[in-house]
């Protein structure tokens, strides 16, 4: 056979026409051109648009969260609030489609959650991040994350915790899903608590994980811890026996309070019910409010020891007035003032220790309206408490101007104005100290506190004497302590309901404060709507108070101030109200 070779092919010796190479040269050209052009374009004219959609899609700046400051009781060694790492638990839709039936049920049976739950969040394709279940403890996120499931990923959170539940949950509230704070302390320092977040901007891949820093890391500056006036020792006692009186009366809410007579602090805040604030069920309804600084109600007895240092301070009467409340029925403005008792004359004493409302009508008719809305504005009724806590309820206290004697004389024993267990509270400090009422703080006192002057201290130590003996033999005696002499008074309120003064629902209420002889503790304590036939405060809320006042003065170290033998035997009240 004869070779050819490729040159002496007679395909080559074809002569081309100029045009096409010409063609092929020029369309080569534009081609050329054109890309010039297009790169121009991109890199020139939209050189910051394409970087911007480079950047949201690969770019983060990331937010590091600061630590949430933890909350301490006054002693500082007690954490009522910490913060906790946990996991929040997000998927890829997309990627997720690769997991199987049975890993998507046992995801589902880790976190308890419905597998169609999953799968709904999982069904939106266009989207490259979905929360599947936030704050899942690091336990559980480790079992999921040995399940290997395709598309499925974590990433770090925090929780707030509350180690002891219940027993604190009106004082501290709550943070929501993202760590902010929406009720209580919680709320009230927020800023404090929660501190500077810091930032730092990366390029992430499509999984979310990090490939570089392009910017400086900005660190976050953690959170204030907070240490409060909240005694642990003694809110827990208060708790207990809060709800062992709640329980056995069968009341419908009962709240305590604790005050430090010495320096205006909260040393214990109670309400039942209660919800646990670790459980975001149990954040809902009634077991949310509390009672003990939002709820008001007319305070009825409780009232009496004001009106009376009231007419004291303006020489009105005196230690030796004598009142005749005749047979316990009083006819005055038109309407029937009854005692529950027949009490015959009275001194002002007197008045106090049986809790005559006709004494009390008595001395109304020598003070004007006027004088009684002064007072009880000094003493903080009708206006916000001057404390550190959202919802305080500021109560009502009509103006004077439009009182009518009857309303006068109903408000001089605690009908016709309402207030909250706080102010209460509050207000019965004038007779705990030297007539001055300290100002309030639910944060460990630092320096010495402020006070008003509300009365004369000659006035004030004459209303501790009378107080004493309403809690004492011939007053509400169980309210008595063992060890330590107790002042304070009884209040028995009946319930508005439908517009009418209810036959059969009460508030039974005590507050008072111990011991006499150099007072440390103001504890205000009410029930709501006891049942089973008891319901006069000396006989419901007395007990309670009894056994707060004596866990607490041991608790704190009070040497006790009244001989052991001399206390008198618990028995049925001599004291109805």
């Amino acid at each position: 056979m004869k070779r050819v070779r490729f040159y002496d092919s007679p395909v080559l010796n074809i002569p081309m026409p100029m045009w096409r190479a010409r063609l092929v040269l020029i369309l080569l050209m534009l081609g050329l051109g054109a890309v010039v052009v297009k790169a121009l374009y991109l890199q020139g004219m939209s050189k910051d648009f394409l970087q911007q959609q480079g950047e949201r899609r690969y770019e983060r700046t990331l937010v590091l969260p600061a630590t949430r400051g933890k909350i301490f009781d006054r002693t500082g060694e007690v954490v009522l609030a910490s913060t906790i790492p946990v996991r929040a638990i997000w998927a890829i839709p997309e990627d997720a489609k690769e997991a199987s039936g049975e890993q998507l049920a046992q995801l589902g049976k880790l976190l308890e959650m419905p597998v169609r739950d999953i799968q709904g969040r999982l069904a939106n394709e266009d989207k490259n991040f979905v929360y599947i279940k936030r704050q899942v403890s690091v336990e559980l996120a480790d079992r999921i994350k040995a399940l290997k499931i395709p598309g499925i990923h974590q990433q770090a959170e925090v929780r707030r915790f509350y180690p002891e539940g219940g027993m604190t949950a009106h004082v501290l509230g709550f943070t929501n899903i993202e760590d902010k704070g929406i009720e209580g302390v919680e709320l009230t320092f927020n800023e404090e608590l929660s501190g500077t977040p810091g930032s730092r901007r990366v390029i992430r891949d499509r999984l979310g994980r990090v490939v570089e820093d392009v910017q400086a890391v900005v660190p976050p500056v953690d959170g204030q811890d907070l240490r409060l006036s909240i005694d642990a020792g003694l809110q827990f006692d208060a708790y207990s026996a809060l709800k062992k009186g709640m329980e056995e009366h069968n009341a419908k809410a009962a709240a305590a309070i604790v005050l430090d007579v010495k320096t205006g602090e909260v040393l214990a805040l109670v309400n039942l019910p209660t919800y646990d604030p670790n459980h975001r069920d149990d954040r809902k309804g009634a077991a949310l409010r509390n009672r003990a600084i939002t709820d008001t109600f007319e305070p009825g007895s409780i009232m009496k020891p004001f009106t009376v240092a009231l007419a004291l301070d303006l020489g009105k009467v005196t230690t030796s007035t004598k009142f005749d409340t005749g047979n316990g029925r009083y006819r005055y403005q038109g309407s029937v003032i009854s005692d529950v008792s027949r009490n015959g004359v009275l001194d002002i004493a007197g008045i106090l220790r049986r809790s005559s409302n006709i004494g009390m009508t008595m001395i109304s008719e020598r003070l004007t309206s006027q004088e009684m809305w002064t007072k009880f504005t000094e003493l903080g009724f009708g206006r916000a408490p001057h404390t550190n806590f959202p919802g305080v309820a500021s109560g009502k206290l009509r103006p004077w101007e439009r009182w009518r004697p009857i309303e006068r004389a109903t408000m001089a024993y605690g009908y016709g104005l309402s207030a909250s267990l706080l102010q209460v509270a509050h207000a019965y400090t004038v007779f705990a100290r030297n007539g001055d009422m300290v100002s309030l703080t639910l944060l460990k006192r630092q320096g010495k506190p402020t006070s008003v002057q509300v009365y004369k201290p000659e006035d004030a130590a004459l209303i501790r004497s009378m107080l004493e003996a309403a809690a004492g033999p011939d007053g509400a005696k169980l309210a008595q302590v063992q060890g330590y002499r107790v002042a304070g008074k009884s209040g028995t309120a009946r319930k508005i309901v439908d517009g009418r003064y209810s036959t059969s629902k009460y508030r039974s209420s005590f507050v008072g404060f111990a011991p006499v002889s150099d007072p440390r503790i103001v504890v205000a304590v009410t029930l709501d709507e006891p049942q089973g036939g008891a319901y006069y405060g000396g006989r419901v809320a007395a007990p309670v108070f009894s056994n707060i006042v004596a866990s607490s003065l041991r608790r704190m170290g009070v040497q006790p101030d009244a001989p052991f033998e001399s206390l008198v035997a618990v028995g049925s009240a001599g004291e109805q109200e």
